[in-house]
């Protein structure tokens, strides 16, 4: 009974958690010569998987709406991990665990919840 939308939960959150890292590692892979002061804060911003909220200010004038709503979820989804990686200098690191255990929970654990609904309806 509560496979079908367990499972559309898990599938659609974890599509959210990859998306954003998706888009964090375009931010990483462009070249810095190109960008300019107020994407150089917002790029600053999106390196945090929980952003403070002078952060969430720089980020939102360098993104777009559409961007700034998919970083907005994923702050949402990553904020009970980020924690873990808060002290790592390396924006991939604090960017890539907190993604990595968001899609082992939402993705796997959403999934598996799933079909074990299914087994004992």
């Amino acid at each position: 009974m509560l496979e079908g939308p367990l499972r559309a939960l898990s599938i659609i959150l974890s599509l959210a958690v990859l998306a954003g890292f998706a888009l964090f590692v375009v931010d990483e892979t462009r070249e810095a010569s190109a960008q300019s002061a107020a994407q150089i804060e917002g790029r600053e911003a999106a390196t945090t998987a929980s952003p403070d909220p002078s952060q969430e200010r720089a980020r939102e004038k360098a993104h777009g709406d559409v961007r700034e709503a998919i970083d907005d979820v994923n702050d949402v989804l990553l904020a009970p991990f980020a924690g873990l990686t808060d002290d790592s200098s390396t924006a991939w690191v604090r960017r890539g665990v907190p993604a990595l255990i968001a899609l082992a929970v939402y993705g796997l654990g959403l999934g598996t919840l799933a079909r074990y609904g299914r087994g004992r309806a």
